[in-house]
């Protein structure tokens, strides 16, 4: 059996999607904390069942029969991440997994400057000590945090951000599909992957660039102090503690902590991966 945790979230899910066209449905449990959530993966055939990292009984129960378990990263920083990733590991282990896969960062590192890297390097250390085979996806920085990082560019004509580096953007689309194929196929990796990115890494220059050319107006790139940067996100509500998580994200990206680029990520797709300015083409589109 393939288990699958996460499975109604944006990556989780469509690595489901994926796996489904390469493995029999009903050798694919989705693992998810709440199942009324996944009741088109019913339909399509794939068992369902509860799974909590906070509750690790429910892993236990979840991951039963389970030949390879992808636990896919949560979206929290910190030690009370790496626990969460940890409960799975171990239940993966405890249910007689004969791979554990990981869903980490092309930028995972023990000093990194933005505060989920560190956490990934640490379940990769973690991953290593059991003992057990494992793969540990180097995935690229998730292109839809591009829009996130746009503000009203294409209102007022300026992306405003702090000083950044140039970023290996990639799809959760491409991500899923290689995850999917990882799967199926087993061993290809044995610990972490190489980088799993698209080809070229685009700094918010470039990409004040693209949205010049996709949008057909002009923007242009206007670096804003860092404090005045994160001030500016908590006076619109966001908590202080989750706007210097997000400024972290630039000092790493200043150091080069993204850029790193390979073809790994195409030679598992048998094509060419999305790009930066297709994904926009696309988000572009969407904002008119």
């Amino acid at each position: 059996m393939f288990v699958i945790t996460g499975a109604t979230g944006q990556l989780g899910s469509r690595i489901v999607q994926r796996l489904v066209t390469r493995v029999p449905a009903d050798r694919v449990v989705a693992c998810v904390r709440d199942p009324e959530r996944a009741a088109g993966l019913l339909t399509a055939g794939v068992h369902v069942r509860r799974g909590d990292y906070d509750n690790p009984a429910s892993l236990g129960q979840a991951f039963e029969g389970a030949s390879r378990v992808l636990v896919v990263s949560v979206n929290d920083a910190g030690d009370a991440a790496v626990a969460r990733h940890r409960a799975a590991i171990d239940a993966a282990r405890a249910a007689g997994a004969e791979r554990s896969f990981y869903t980490s960062h092309q930028g995972a590192r023990a000093d990194s400057l933005f505060a989920p890297m560190p956490d990934h390097a640490a379940t990769e250390r973690y991953l290593a000590a059991t003992g057990a085979p494992f793969t540990s996806l180097r995935n690229g920085f998730y292109a839809g945090t591009v829009p996130l990082l746009l503000g009203g560019a294409l209102e007022t004509g300026e992306l405003r951000a702090p000083a950044d580096g140039p970023v290996s953007w990639t799809t959760h689309d491409d991500l899923a599909e290689a995850a999917a194929v990882l799967l199926a196929d087993g061993g290809r990796y044995e610990g972490p992957t190489p980088p799993l990115t698209a080809a070229r890494a685009y700094d918010l220059d470039d990409v004040a660039g693209l949205l010049t050319r996709l949008g057909g107006r002009t923007v242009r790139r206007v670096v804003v102090d860092d404090e005045e940067w994160t001030a500016s996100l908590v006076g619109h509500g966001m908590p202080s503690g989750q706007a210097d998580l997000l400024l972290g994200m630039f000092h790493a990206s200043r150091r080069g902590e993204f850029a790193t680029t390979g073809t790994a990520l195409e030679d598992l797709l048998g094509r060419p991966a999305a790009d930066l300015p297709a994904f926009l083409e696309g988000a572009v589109a969407t904002a008119r």
